[in-house]
């Protein structure tokens, strides 16, 4: 194992040596926070997907695939195709917005009266999916280094929480970027025509598998839906998606580059569902379908290429980490903190010292929670179903229909999001009935106080529709160097 050692020092120690130069490029809010604004087409598509597939999308995809199928690929490809959607039809409005947080997108709709509230259901989805990116340390470096838990949750917390505060999202750009080459290489390159090799081929794997295992609907109708309705527009609202979509260096860049990582995305799941079922073939009777990725990358890859997939799953992980980081801290000091405060910082430099302050504070906070918590796929969903039954209909809304008022916005993010608590708390946290009504009711009370309101002021519109048309504030000149 001396040679896939190697290959993982290597790999952490260049993460943070690229926090240390992210730092002598971050000088400014924008520099700090959107990477300046200034990401073109290669570099933003590549640090888009990187954010987008996470270990849940790995470890979490092989696993499906393990269980289901081809059917498993049905997780990461919904997330797929809300990128592509927010693509599509959102996130050229969204980048020429010129914001820094959803909540200030909806201050500027509506007229500035929802952004504490949405700030603070946006802080608990983008913490929540922090602490279930850092728990997946604890798999990894078990597999690796046979590592306590509580130190390896420590330990690839550590080094997520230095480089994002060392350079913010120009460190985290980077870092996105060698990550996606190395996911690129050792899971869809490596990892799946070796796995499919090793158990024997298409042929012998629909030979010594059920049927079940080949049909594209085998994980069930109403699991889909599930997985449309929680990540597809989940990718629609989200605090760290909408971040990188600020780093675009124009409409365009936002718009192509982030269809091109969706279609990567598309590729991706397929990738994880066959990597599961050859996995299936080769170790029939594992107790834990999330064990299949760490299995057969064990047992079955080369010296060598073995630490190179390893370090793939590493960077999904801390890919998906450190953008959920950098948003948590976003959100809680421009959305939370200085509201409350009620005075704006200093000066630009002041604001990075802040906000560097913030990610780390953030960040010791989810290491804490993360060695607290066990269970990940209750924390994830706890995550998606606020965001999505608290948020997504003020957004879509502010987005789409011009009668939407304040107050339906404000109702509907504390109608929606305490009738999601409720039902979580009577049905489960894993039932489906939580993020069902309660995006039901979140739509119901926005429609019905907006019309039973008075329209949006006229002049908060018009500002609207000029910062939509990208002709909105600038973005104040950086310190000189």
């Amino acid at each position: 194992m001396a040679v896939d050692y190697t290959v993982i020092v290597v790999y952490l120690a260049g993460m943070l040596a690229m926090g240390w130069w992210g730092m002598r490029r971050a000088r400014s809010k924008s520099e700090f926070l959107v990477a300046g604004r200034r990401l073109g087409p290669a570099m933003y598509s590549g640090t888009m997907a990187a954010i987008v597939l996470g270990g849940a999308s790995t470890i979490g995809g092989v696993g499906l695939g393990y269980r289901y199928g081809l059917s498993g690929a049905w997780m990461v490809f919904t997330i797929g195709l809300g990128l592509l959607a927010l693509s599509v039809f959102f996130s050229a409005r969204i980048a020429r917005l010129k914001v820094y947080t959803v909540s200030e997108m909806l201050d500027l709709r509506y007229g500035g009266r929802a952004g504490v509230i949405s700030g603070v259901v946006m802080w608990a989805y983008t913490l929540m999916l922090a602490v279930t990116s850092t728990i997946a340390y604890a798999t990894i470096f078990d597999v690796l280094f046979d590592m306590n838990r509580t130190v390896a949750i420590i330990l690839g917390g550590s080094i997520v929480v230095a480089y994002s505060t060392l350079g913010g999202m120009w460190s985290i750009t980077l870092t996105d970027m060698v990550q996606f080459v190395v996911k690129t290489i050792g899971v869809l390159l490596l990892l799946l025509p070796i796995a499919v090799v090793k158990a024997g081929g298409f042929g012998e794997m629909k030979a010594k598998l059920p049927t079940g295992y080949f049909d594209p609907l085998g994980i069930g109708g109403e699991t889909i839906f599930t997985y449309v309705l929680i990540y597809t527009f989940g990718m629609l609202i989200g605090q760290d998606i909408w971040q990188r979509v600020f780093t675009a260096r124009s409409d365009t860049t936002a718009k192509w580059g982030g269809t091109v990582a969706g279609t990567y995305c598309l590729a991706y799941a397929l990738a994880g569902a066959v990597i599961g079922t050859a996995a299936k073939v080769l170790y029939p009777n594992l107790a834990n379908a999330d064990d299949a990725f760490a299995t057969i990358v064990k047992d079955e890859l080369p010296v060598g290429v073995r630490g190179l997939v390893l370090a793939a799953a590493l960077a999904a992980v801390m890919s998906t980490s450190s953008g959920a980081l950098i948003a948590c801290a976003t959100v809680a000091n421009n959305d939370i903190w200085s509201r409350l405060r009620g005075r704006p910082a200093e000066g630009e430099r002041d604001e990075v010292r802040g906000n560097r302050a913030f990610i780390l504070v953030m960040g010791v906070a989810v290491i804490c929670t993360a060695i607290a918590l066990n269970n990940v796929v209750e924390a994830l969903t706890v995550a998606y179903n606020l965001l999505v039954g608290g948020l997504l209909v003020p957004i879509l809304g502010g987005l789409l229909w011009k009668r939407g008022t304040a107050q339906g916005a404000l109702a509907s993010v504390i109608v929606g999001g305490l009738a999601v608590i409720g039902l979580m708390a009577g049905y489960g946290i894993l039932a489906n009935e939580p993020v069902y009504y309660g995006l039901l009711a979140s739509l119901v009370v926005y429609v019905a106080v907006s019309l039973a309101t008075p329209a949006t002021d006229t002049a908060v519109l018009e500002a609207w529709r000029e910062r939509l048309a990208g002709r909105g504030a600038p973005e104040p000149v950086p310190a000189s160097r």
